[in-house]
């Protein structure tokens, strides 16, 4: 199928637009388009080479070293991991 055009984005919101605006096909972390699969405004496209995507992995050096920062940013990410989890079931 020859396509003419072009659209490049570099924020998962754009695409998502474009997608449900039928100019584009949005490839975007599931929790971003999960409302629009939801209710239909969109739908999976080659779902069988979409691998799980269980969240970005956070290294640091040490926990003797950990700055006060770091630490509640641990503790949300936790936090928002397990009301996400009780949400599900």
């Amino acid at each position: 199928m020859r396509v003419e055009g072009q659209l490049a984005f570099n924020r998962g919101a754009l695409m998502l637009e474009a997608a449900r605006a039928g100019q584009a096909i949005a490839f975007v972390i599931e929790d971003q388009a999960a409302d629009d699969l939801a209710t239909g405004a969109l739908a999976r496209v080659l779902e069988d080479w979409c691998e799980p995507f269980d969240g970005y992995p956070l290294y640091f050096p040490s926990r003797r070293q950990q700055s006060p920062a770091l630490a509640l940013l641990i503790e949300a990410l936790r936090y928002r991991g397990r009301r996400r989890a009780r949400d599900l079931c």
